[in-house]
């Protein structure tokens, strides 16, 4: 037997201490690693137009937002190479060197010069950099969620995976809440001269943190185990994908809960920050303030729900998730727009008498609950669909389409449609599309995994 399998607790010999270690110390990484991914989104309305200069500020917007996106579209093949990779060494070396390539990446993001420096080369360093956090994340999601899920007790295995789910949504809070007290701090001139620095740059000690606590975790028992019995397979890749059997159920993973997953996750937190900002002219620390309180009041519900699926199981909460975002984005945004602060979205007219950032944050809060029913059983929903010696590289490929490709061009694809149609509402005809197709192939194709 290997050194780090007898270094390795014995997965009957975790305690529940231990294990709320475990989780802290992941999450904590996980959570920095969303904070740098998020924070780069949600400066969209202040940094746009410092990187590119498409002679429009809705065109400024929709560039950012396509390198926005061009993060999410190389998530997948973080996940291929760190889901191997995961597979082959181990959960804890990768998401520890995603954590590092995350955080360095972001911290340069801050250091470097703008459009006015030195043109259209700013642009295109921010997509290297935004390719490189894309392939971090990739990895780091996979490897995260089979650590804590081959910690802990199957029968509690929804409860404690669902504090993973929360960082998601904790690492846009904590990126939302960085931006405030910079911009608060530093005032409209300096924040948008070198304020919006700050946040990036503030990533390397985070990081620098959360690394000194990950190196003194061991590696899951479960994949100490399986690789100390010699039952590794040789390629992951090849018996995740090639194979019919497992690719039937990676597919199953896909488009029967990932991708309507995804959109739900984006449409109801991103997209409402991109659309109370840019379409709805809501001051800009209002607008943070809004979506700020929304998640913060929502982060119980994630592990509410995740609790609840151990008893009742996953798919139920994950097929409600979908259909009520389905059902419900449409009305929810004409909410937002009733509350709206100006008559025609113009900053020189006078402030409507309807206009409410407590109903606008109301009505965030509750879109915000529907990512919580159908992301708080997700990870663990994931996990037991796979076997643990690919379990990694089969969970994260079509995790990572489904939120990186479907989920992550919702904001991008929502301002271009509603931009090119005139129709401010244009935009969520996508992921309501996406959410139902995902809805209807769940309900025929998704069967329990609780107790797998």
């Amino acid at each position: 037997m290997s050194a780090q399998a007898v270094a390795t607790p014995k997965y009957a010999d975790v305690t529940v201490e231990q294990l709320r270690k475990i989780v802290i110390a992941s999450c904590a990484g996980t959570l920095i690693e969303w904070y740098d991914f998020f924070v780069f989104g949600s400066m969209a309305s202040t940094t746009a137009s410092l990187f590119y200069k498409t002679g429009t500020p809705a065109g400024d917007l929709i560039a950012w937002l396509a390198a926005f996106a061009v993060g999410f579209m190389f998530r997948p093949f973080g996940a291929i190479v760190f889901g191997y990779i995961g597979d082959r060494v181990g959960r804890k070396f990768t998401f520890t060197f995603c954590l590092v390539l995350m955080g360095v990446s972001t911290f340069l993001c801050g250091c470097l010069p703008t459009y006015n420096d030195i043109g259209i080369a700013a642009g295109v360093l921010l997509i290297i950099l935004r390719i490189i956090q894309g392939l971090a994340i990739g990895g780091e999601y996979g490897g995260a969620a089979t650590y804590i899920a081959e910690h802990c007790p199957q029968e509690h295995r929804g409860f404690w995976t669902s504090f993973l789910q929360a960082t998601a949504t904790g690492g846009l809070i904590l990126s939302l809440a960085v931006i405030l007290i910079f911009r608060t701090a530093l005032g409209d001139a300096n924040w948008v001269q070198y304020g919006w620095r700050f946040p990036f740059i503030l990533s390397i000690v985070l990081v620098g943190a959360s690394l000194y606590i990950r190196l003194k975790m061991a590696e899951s028992p479960m994949y100490a185990e399986s690789k100390a019995q010699n039952k590794m397979v040789g390629n992951p890749f090849v018996e995740s994908f090639m194979r019919p059997y497992n690719l039937y159920f990676v597919s199953i993973a896909l488009f029967g809960a990932t991708m309507g997953q995804g959109v739900v996750w984006y449409t109801a937190q991103f997209y409402t920050l991109t659309f109370i900002q840019s379409t709805l002219k809501v001051p800009l620390i209002t607008s943070y303030l809004i979506v700020l309180i929304a998640a913060v009041l929502t982060l119980p519900s994630f592990i509410f729900v995740g609790h609840l699926s151990d008893k009742f199981g996953r798919r139920p909460f994950i097929l409600a998730g979908m259909f009520l975002g389905a059902a419900l984005f449409y009305p929810f945004y004409m909410g937002l727009h009733a509350f709206r602060p100006f008559e025609n979205n113009k900053t020189s007219e006078p402030y409507r008498d309807a206009y409410s950032p407590a109903m606008l944050t109301f009505i965030t809060w509750l879109m915000v609950n529907l990512v919580a029913l159908v992301y708080g059983p997700i990870a663990a929903y994931l996990v037991e669909l796979f076997p643990t010696p690919i379990r990694c590289t089969s969970l994260s490929l079509p995790y990572h389409i489904g939120n990186g490709i479907f989920g992550g061009l919702v904001p991008v694809i929502g301002v271009t449609i509603a931009t090119n149609t005139g129709n401010i509402f244009g935009g969520l005809f996508y992921p309501i599309g996406i959410a139902g197709a995902c809805f209807l192939i769940a309900l025929v194709v998704m069967k329990e995994t609780v107790g797998t």
